[in-house]
């Protein structure tokens, strides 16, 4: 477990181990939590999504076309992937990302990122380092489907595989899914599914103005960072 997670997984532990250890894989159950019911707060989140996704519109368009170009040229392939993910509530969407790696990068089936991906092209290494392969998502947090900030989108596949182990996983579907997460500051591709929902879970129970600040403010020192980044 890192290092970065070890004193909030101790100070609030929503994960109890089950089992007497002797299975292959250790099993989880989630704290159960409610969704929550903050209208005032979710129509104020919603606003200040649909300005910023428009405010991010104007200010990265210019670099978004010349990502695009450099995407095109690297590789073959359109510059723009579309993935089916799971939204609030299990409503599917899809999500948009600059196409970061080959296109028959899932030829065999949906695989887990890992660090030093040989699927991810030169030009892809460099927008997921930057996180700046996020960007089309503007237009899923335009249309409601995202948020800023919110539990990272996942699979449906990786919804049910992730629940086999962890049950109650698919709590995150409670909230709006984000281009930023609490997991994603806290850690990101280097958290385990088991690990990735005790910050999911903390934020969700939290979900006030308060921790989407704190959220946001602490993105940018990850982005600068680098850190938890594939």
């Amino acid at each position: 477990m890192p290092n970065n997670i070890k004193k909030p997984f101790r100070r609030r532990p929503p994960i109890l181990v089950q089992g007497d250890g002797k299975n292959i894989r250790t099993e989880y159950s989630v704290e159960t939590i409610h969704p929550p019911h903050k209208s005032l707060f979710c129509t104020m989140k919603r606003l200040i999504d649909l300005v910023s996704s428009l405010l991010g519109f104007i200010v990265f368009f210019i670099p978004m076309l010349i990502i695009a170009l450099c995407i095109r040229i690297d590789s073959p392939g359109k510059a723009i992937y579309k993935q089916e993910r799971l939204g609030k509530n299990g409503k599917p969407f899809m999500l948009y990302k600059f196409r970061s790696m080959w296109i028959d990068a899932e030829a065999n089936g949906a695989v887990w990122a890992s660090e030093n991906d040989e699927r991810i092209t030169r030009v892809g290494k460099f927008l997921r380092h930057t996180r700046m392969d996020e960007l089309p998502q503007l237009w899923n947090i335009f249309l409601g489907q995202m948020s800023i900030v919110g539990p990272r989108p996942e699979r449906s596949f990786f919804y049910d595989q992730f629940e086999e182990y962890v049950h109650g996983f698919k709590q995150r579907l409670y909230v709006t899914p984000g281009l930023t997460g609490w997991a994603q500051v806290n850690g990101g591709y280097d958290l385990l599914p088991e690990e990735k929902i005790i910050f999911d879970i903390e934020y969700i129970k939290e979900f006030s103005f308060c921790m989407d600040i704190k959220c946001f403010y602490k993105t940018f020192f990850v982005v600068f960072s680098r850190k938890g980044a594939r």
